[in-house]
């Protein structure tokens, strides 16, 4: 098992209780979707806030980071950058902002 760093936006951070980043617990190698189904694991209260329930799909407004890259649109099958898994970098959940 290795440990991950998740950022979460502030709303997320207080729905989850949490203050900081927090750290979960993933499979060696880990996925994208590793560090989601362990964030949601540890974090009932997050479910659907993230992913759909239905369909575990990322939420149009959520978005993924690591390594300064944008990892959104990446599948959930999608190695984490080696600093991630390493402790040397944070993998990030943003909620985007739209408007005119």
């Amino acid at each position: 098992m290795t440990s991950i760093s998740v950022a979460l936006p502030s709303h997320l951070r207080t729905l989850a209780g949490v203050t900081g980043d927090i750290a979960v617990d993933v499979p060696d190698d880990p996925s994208i979707g590793d560090v989601l189904d362990a964030l949601e694991a540890a974090y009932p209260m997050l479910r659907g806030t993230i992913r759909d329930h239905a369909t575990l799909r990322r939420r149009a407004f959520m978005r993924f980071f690591a390594c300064e890259q944008d990892l959104s649109h990446d599948p959930p099958d999608t190695p984490l950058p080696a600093p991630v898994v390493a402790g040397n970098d944070v993998f990030r959940v943003v909620g985007a902002i739209a408007g005119g």
